[in-house]
């Protein structure tokens, strides 16, 4: 039986396309790489960013070879290691060869790694053990992951502390059952008063208040306010304070803004301080600065007593 004229088109059509190759996938950015050459016989990928220096460690003497080095910012050598930053114009995927050598030149002693351009990060440091590595070793490893462990720990409670200073109950945003608990809410709940009337319009370093309330509970005193911004800059908080009628400054201050107020517009921050509720406290004066020349200082707020 002869073809039929689509089936020689098909198969026509099939010899002539080009056969698409998967993309190289990156390498994994690790702070400090480990490669037992023993272990993991091969060529390695090593991740490498222009600006950001790489280092290469050897467990005995080497001689380097790498691919195009002149274009290398910065190339460092010695008997065990070599330091490199990446060429300016070294694009994101691109791939340069590092050949190291040990040093009885045979062809088991060569190490190939492949550079992989990636941008922004990078392998700070890449150590490469041709024999097995020492118990020190994997006890400085050990030690390093304890460090790096610990300081995850204390990043989570730093945030943990930040959610409880703003009230904020990971999936319960209202939280009130923490005000209830706290004995922080009395039967008439937390006492508000709002200052618009006295100080809408009051206007210092180019920002003005257009509206404000302030709170009270049993332990904590808090002030809300919206700022305008008539200057071209845009303003964040980054200082607080709260003074009371005698000029002493509430303890525990508390900060809330969540972007920087645009020219021309006005945002919402919020100021929290401790403080009982029978402790006489007048009108206060709340504080607020950026990280520059601008603050306002908006007196006579008054608060409930």
């Amino acid at each position: 039986m002869l073809p039929s004229p689509m089936s020689i088109l098909l198969m026509a059509l099939l010899q002539s396309a080009p056969v698409v190759q998967p993309a190289p996938t990156a390498p994994i950015c690790q702070n400090v790489q480990r490669i037992e050459l023993s272990l993991t016989p091969g060529t390695y990928e090593i991740c490498v960013s222009p600006g950001l220096l790489t280092g290469f460690v050897f467990d005995a003497p080497v001689v380097v070879d790498l691919q195009d080095e002149v274009r290398f910012m910065e190339v460092t050598r010695s008997r065990t290691s070599i330091s490199i930053i990446p060429p300016v114009d070294m694009t994101p995927g691109e791939r340069l060869r590092l050949t190291a050598l040990f040093g009885d030149g045979s062809v088991q002693g060569r190490v190939t790694f492949i550079l992989v351009g990636h941008s922004g990060r990078a392998a700070h440091q890449v150590e490469v053990y041709r024999d097995k590595r020492s118990r020190e070793s994997f006890l400085h490893e050990v030690e390093q992951e304890r460090a790096r462990n610990q300081q995850l720990r204390n990043e989570l409670e730093r945030l943990q502390h930040r959610f409880e200073q703003l009230g904020i109950e990971c999936g319960d945003p209202g939280g009130m059952r923490r005000l209830i608990a706290s004995r922080a809410m009395t039967n008439n709940g937390i006492s508000a008063q709002e200052f618009i009337k006295e100080l809408s319009g009051y206007t210092e370093s180019g920002l003005s208040v257009v509206r404000g309330v302030s709170y009270r509970s049993n332990y904590r005193v808090a002030v809300e306010v919206w700022l305008g911004n008539s200057s071209p800059e845009p303003w964040m908080a980054a200082d607080a304070a709260l003074v009371d009628a005698s000029g002493m400054k509430l303890k525990g201050i508390r900060l809330w803004q969540e972007s920087a107020i645009p020219a021309t517009e006005s945002r919402l921050v919020v100021v929290e301080a401790d403080v009982g509720r029978k402790v006489p406290l007048g009108d206060i004066t709340v504080v607020l600065r950026e990280n520059g020349p601008r603050s306002i200082s908006i007196p006579k707020v008054a608060v409930p007593q």
